[in-house]
């Protein structure tokens, strides 16, 4: 799907890179990685190693957590991860959800949370769903919502997301503000992937202007 937009943005794909292949990356101006938590730093690094600078989406992988190897030292911008190198070029960007919809929730969130700050009888919970075939629980976009509320002093850990796994679900994430007189809720309500996919490409066109 992400080659896909990219062509119909017209944009170039002169590699495809699975399990196996030969990484060969010199011809391209960005990579898009989306794989797996055990090899998203590995391909991210072999990247670099070509000059080649990398959006990163892979799902039940965070880019934060310290992993053995080089650091993939880097900061918050706009609330995605940005690795710069010594020269200031962007070199990463990795994002829990790349989807333009789901970052305007994101920023939703944490508005909402500054709001009930001052309103100390609403206490925030986080349901996310999910199809069936999906690994990590909770999702990357829950743990990023849970992480937006303990930023403003809420204690939602992760552990106490709430997590279903049902049917062909894209995503659905929920947050709540519950109080004895009444209740709050904001949604977020993926009809598909299309929205993670084009999120990224936008990504993509951004880090290599």
């Amino acid at each position: 799907m992400i080659e896909g937009i990219a062509l119909e943005r017209g944009h170039e794909i002169v590699a495809r890179i699975d399990a196996g292949d030969d990484f060969d990356l010199k011809e391209a101006d960005v990579a898009i990685e989306f794989t797996t938590p055990v090899t998203a730093k590995e391909n991210i690094l072999r990247a670099w190693a070509q000059g080649v600078p990398v959006i990163c989406g892979t799902t039940g992988w965070d880019v934060r957590q310290p992993t053995p190897g080089p650091s993939l030292k880097g900061r918050e911008e706009n609330g995605r991860w940005v690795v710069r190198n010594e020269t200031g070029k962007v070199m990463l960007v990795w994002s829990s959800n790349f989807s333009v919809g789901v970052n305007i929730f994101f920023e939703l969130n944490k508005f909402l949370a500054e709001q009930m700050a001052k309103q100390p009888q609403y206490m925030p919970s986080i349901t996310e769903t999910h199809h069936i075939h999906k690994l990590d629980k909770p999702s990357g976009t829950a743990k990023t919502l849970a992480e937006g509320l303990r930023v403003m002093g809420y204690g939602v850990q992760d552990s106490e997301i709430e997590s279903i796994r049902e049917g062909e679900v894209p995503g659905t994430h929920e947050v709540k503000w519950d109080s004895e007189e009444d209740t709050i809720v904001i949604t977020h309500i993926a009809k598909g992937r299309r929205g993670f996919a084009l999120g990224a490409v936008l990504a993509a066109e951004a880090l290599s202007h």
